[in-house]
């Protein structure tokens, strides 16, 4: 598994840009970005990974995603003559701690935005509705196409049946210079996931100690460095136990455990189920 760190393009005088996107049917790349995240499959089936949720996409799924939060769509079918594409609107990831957002009438907005750092699925008429706005959204610019946005978020707010797709990873109210420091750890993690995570070489990229790391993460994250190490390890078992025939055994190992009753416990407590229950939801 690759993991690539985005940086996405938000013209200059825009807080967002909305673009229908090509998929690519060979890439299998994991990615995460700082910004905010709205996309909608507009063509297309395949495999959804948003963090350390695995689920199967088609057309017409809207995601809201939040800052920082590890995701990829694999293309595993296409529609008849027609390529796998998307809409995904980006806008900045401290939008909502703009004095524009602090409007009493934009706050069921700002709610729902903190609420998206796990990644949130849309169901129903009203996410219909959403969708048909966002195709209309690609080919307006300027005002035009934010009040659309605005209108986009309206039927949102208003969506009850909402799935909440992963445990949250991102920095969930905090929107400054820390983004950075927290986005070479998670470089760092998936870089070294199989070969192993060392606290001390975690800590020095951001110039700490040890004790004074884990503080510092678990405040901006809210959750422990070892945590959210964790989560990466068995989000990374999740994807192998449903797209590969490997032995339980290898993929116990290869998402850098060295204990299988460990990996096994760990897998149940955050995936709700044991890995061979697991694998027979993709069976």
């Amino acid at each position: 598994m690759e993991f690539v760190y985005e940086k996405i393009f938000v013209p200059q005088k825009h807080s967002f840009i909305t673009r229908r996107l090509k998929m690519d049917p060979h890439s299998d790349k994991v990615h995460s970005h700082k910004n905010f995240e709205l996309n909608l499959i507009t063509s297309g089936y395949g495999r959804r990974i948003v963090g350390n949720n695995i689920s199967s996409y088609t057309k017409g799924d809207l995601v809201l995603l939040g800052p920082n939060i590890m995701h990829c769509w694999e293309v595993l079918e296409t529609e008849d003559g027609m390529e796998p594409e998307c809409i995904v609107t980006h806008f900045y990831e401290n939008l909502i701690v703009s004095d524009y957002f602090k409007m009493p009438e934009l706050e069921p907005v700002a709610d729902l935005l903190h609420s998206a750092d796990g990644g949130i699925l849309f169901h129903g008429p009203l996410a219909e509705k959403s969708a048909n706005i966002l195709r209309r959204m690609v080919s307006l610019r300027g005002l035009e196409q934010y009040i659309e946005l605005l209108k986009v978020f309206s039927y949102l707010i208003q969506i009850e049946d909402r799935e909440y797709l992963a445990l949250p990873s991102s920095l969930p109210h905090s929107y400054d210079k820390d983004y950075e420091q927290i986005n070479k750890i998670y470089e760092y993690v998936f870089q070294n996931i199989q070969e192993g995570i060392n606290l001390r070489e975690a800590s020095s990229l951001v110039c700490m100690e040890p004790s004074s790391f884990c503080r510092y993460f678990k405040k901006k994250t809210k959750q422990t460095f070892m945590d959210y190490v964790k989560s990466v390890r068995i989000g990374i078992a999740a994807k192998l136990l449903a797209e590969t025939d490997k032995q339980i055994t290898q993929i116990c190992y290869e998402c850098g455990y060295n204990n299988l009753a460990n990996f096994n416990h760990y897998f149940k407590v955050i995936m709700g189920k044991t890995p061979s229950d697991y694998r027979k939801d993709f069976r």
